[in-house]
């Protein structure tokens, strides 16, 4: 019964997603971006379901459950707290710059060779986040279906591609505005039901206005501070946001859906938290994602269904975006694909990015299988973009004296030292190194939280030193331009009318 309900509300999703996929008309601009026509609730939809995906529910849960609120909470206020940044400072402008991915900002502002670099680093890390929602769809099905893990996550890819392949960027937005009603609705009935059935009792110094979990190191302070600020900011150079923003029909529209986004990404996520603290001595540690043992075992069939649905929702609504995004990605600014149209005016842009889409998802479903984890990959994604890409993309929006040699300074220096502190330090996030880890008596699993704001802090001194280093030398020599060379502003595509 459970699997049924469930497929149905997939199989209405992807009928919603087929049904607007003619609206592409076989043009890559709506394709990529919807022909940059979408209103306030398509692009807030699309923005919440970014935001919300198994990450913010599955591992929201397992971690506020298991350490505490502000442990699972931390996911999706920081995805909320991106939406809000990105509102209040960049959602206007990059609408109207008129670009089709994040990384031609990148080539615009500072030349080719970093936009290949920021290419490279964004389609690694939206691998890791796409990996992170296969990972729910492969223990929902291995749970409900009694299939093999890796299986469901073959499934999960399957579901997605079957619409996002077709309709792209128009899919996307119209199946969102659906899985986040769902998403919704499911939360609020869930936290309804606990409160009803079991009471919102939650453990002593496990609770929101615990804030242990926010000051003291003992208590997973530093650990829960490098979440909200890896995803809080680092999530603001994320490709499937920035698409969504360029999709929108003006600025202003952008602007107000990354702050309706935000609310609706706090409405959803702090239920879940809620939810896993009151339901701790009912799960107890039962294997697997504890929210799928509620639902399994106690939760009445429909509430399981609802909430089952809207899991699985929410993340094919993220793995969409992220498939499209890096897809996107990989064919115009790492294979330089930055004309649409080949000799005799094909739009083959879009030919290519369909194809590119299937070594995306084979990538995401190898770390899926590699590492079964849902927060911590998420928050692991955006650490690596806080570290390389936030400053030069700040800086750019600051001021134009910005150079090439600054944004490569900031990347090779936060990028490093990031990634030599994971490989020494035997936690991530809470949770023991094993993806890549060299013993060593330096560091230990109390400097877990620190790695994430010295590769800022890194990026950010690196970028200010070459500043310095080039205005020095200019100084001694005749008057130099300042600013790295520009590529010319490319025009917005025309926008195609549709009936």
């Amino acid at each position: 019964m459970i699997i049924l309900g469930i497929a149905v509300s997939v199989l209405a999703v992807i009928g919603i997603g087929l049904l607007v996929s003619r609206k592409v008309d076989g043009d890559s601009v709506n394709f990529l971006v919807a022909g940059r026509s979408l209103g306030l609730p398509l692009v807030a939809a699309g923005l919440m379901g970014q935001a919300v995906d198994s990450n913010a529910t599955l591992g929201n849960t397992d971690l506020a459950g298991s350490v505490g609120f502000w442990a699972g909470a931390t996911l999706p206020l920081g995805l909320g707290l991106c939406l809000l940044l990105t509102g209040l400072f960049f959602a206007k402008p990059m609408n109207r710059m008129g670009l089709l991915t994040l990384p031609d900002f990148y080539r615009i502002k500072y030349g080719r060779g970093v936009e290949f670099t920021a290419s490279i680093l964004m389609i690694f890390s939206f691998c890791i986040l796409l990996a992170g929602n296969l990972v729910a769809g492969g223990f929902l099905f291995e749970r409900f279906l009694g299939i093999p893990y890796s299986a469901g996550v073959v499934l999960i890819v399957v579901i997605v591609l079957t619409y996002t392949v077709t309709g792209g960027m128009f899919s996307d937005a119209y199946t969102a505005l659906a899985q986040m009603v769902i998403t919704v609705i499911g939360s609020l009935a869930l936290l309804i039901w606990v409160g009803s059935t079991y009471g919102i009792h939650i453990p002593e110094g496990m609770g929101p206005f615990d804030l242990g979990q926010l000051t003291s190191s003992s208590d997973g302070a530093m650990v829960n501070w490098a979440t909200l600020i890896a995803l809080g900011i680092g999530d603001i150079v994320a490709i499937d946001f920035m698409q969504r923003i360029f999709s929108a029909r003006s600025p202003e529209t952008a602007r107000r859906a990354c702050f309706v986004g935000a609310a609706g990404t706090a409405v959803v996520g702090i239920p879940y938290a809620l939810v896993a603290l009151a339901t701790t001595d009912v799960v107890g540690g039962d294997d697997g994602p504890r929210l799928l043992a509620l639902l399994d075992e106690h939760a009445p069939t429909g509430l399981a269904i609802l909430v089952l649905s809207a899991i699985v929702a929410a993340s094919c609504s993220t793995a969409n975006g992220a498939i499209l995004g890096t897809a996107s990605v990989a064919t115009r600014n790492i294979a330089g694909r930055t004309d649409r149209t080949d000799a005799a005016g094909r739009d083959t842009l879009l030919r290519d990015v369909r194809l590119t889409m299937i070594p995306v998802v084979a990538v995401a479903i190898f770390f899926a299988v590699q590492v079964p984890q849902t927060g911590i990959l998420l928050t692991l994604a955006f650490d690596l973009m806080l570290a390389g890409l936030i400053v030069p993309f700040v800086a750019a929006h600051l001021t134009t004296r910005v150079t090439t040699a600054a944004a490569v300074a900031a990347m090779a220096a936060g990028l490093g030292v990031r990634l030599v502190l994971f490989v020494l330090t035997p936690t991530m996030y809470g949770v023991p190194n094993t993806v890549l880890y060299i013993d060593n008596s330096l560091i230990g699993p109390g400097f877990d939280g620190w790695p994430t704001f010295f590769g800022l802090f890194a990026s950010l001194l690196a970028f200010l030193a070459a500043l310095a280093v080039h205005r020095l030398r200019s100084a001694g020599t005749k008057p130099v331009a300042t600013t790295a060379p520009q590529a010319p502003l490319p025009a917005p595509e025309p926008v195609p009318q549709h009936g």
